[in-house]
């Protein structure tokens, strides 16, 4: 790990949240590293850092484990992104987004920017089974295993009524696409947002497979497109209100005291 002093000061955070084994690892590995990696849960979080042009990001992955759950509000403090995921074959895996996960974004920034991401879409799409050219998949561990208002989606999606089933290497689709722009839109409501003036749902919730590579760079750069506007006010009022660099501030003093008689 580089020294802290020489480590970059990220200018916006992205938080991945979901339930363990939807593949949110996964996915910060095909982005970061262009390859696919069979991994194991997470403990607590981790984070990569991205050159975003002249701007720094940081992309927290977190523990979907049920024992790591109260991690979660301390890693979306103050973030601009979230990036909610579920896998796509399994219906529980979105339900468990609004039961468990929402509520401890309400640490991040009152503008957070929110994605749905159903990932592993290579199990049910044709169109998402064609690999990206520039991304190789290699394997290198195992893995381990309600509002009454008419106009208000319903709480919670209904499940399928018929069970997951294994067809060759296909599996069946338990959410469907509208169960996550539903979801979407109680999100803002949950925030408080006017659906109207937010971001509409058909340009925030995603399929990606992180196996494949699908959607994967779009859902990335599409939200650090986004988050921009917080990077420079960000940016602005660090001007207005400099901080002390203390590094800077330990060598001046050594330096006035090796001119000291």
């Amino acid at each position: 790990m580089p020294e802290l002093s020489k480590m970059k000061k990220p200018d916006v955070k992205v938080v991945l949240l979901g339930d363990m084994n939807v593949g949110k690892t996964s996915l910060l590995h095909r982005y970061m590293e262009r390859k696919f990696k069979d991994t194991i849960s997470t403990v607590g979080g981790a984070f990569f850092l991205k050159q975003w042009g002249p701007y720094n990001i940081s992309i927290w992955d977190t523990a979907g484990r049920e024992q790591f759950h109260g991690l979660g509000s301390m890693y979306c403090r103050g973030a601009a992104a979230v990036i909610l995921t579920y896998d796509v074959t399994n219906w529980q895996s979105l339900a468990e987004l609004e039961e468990r996960f929402l509520s401890l974004t309400d640490t991040a920034n009152h503008d957070c920017i929110y994605a749905i991401v159903g990932n592993k879409a290579d199990l049910t799409d044709p169109k998402a089974q064609q690999m990206t050219l520039d991304s190789p998949v290699t394997s290198e561990k195992p893995t381990e295993k309600e509002s009454t208002e008419p106009q208000v989606p319903p709480a919670c999606p209904t499940p399928p009524a018929s069970p997951t089933s294994l067809s060759g290497v296909t599996l069946h689709k338990q959410v469907p696409a509208e169960e996550a722009l539903a979801l979407y839109a109680r999100i803002l409501r949950y925030k408080g947002l006017d659906e109207k003036s937010s971001l509409p749902a058909e340009k925030m919730c995603f399929e990606t497979s992180a196996k494949t590579g699908y959607n994967v760079d779009t859902l990335f750069e599409t939200l650090f497109d986004l988050v921009l506007p917080s990077i420079l006010r960000k940016r602005n009022e660090n001007q207005e209100s400099p901080t002390v660099d203390l590094e800077e501030c330990r060598g001046s003093n050594k330096r006035a005291k090796s001119h000291c008689c």
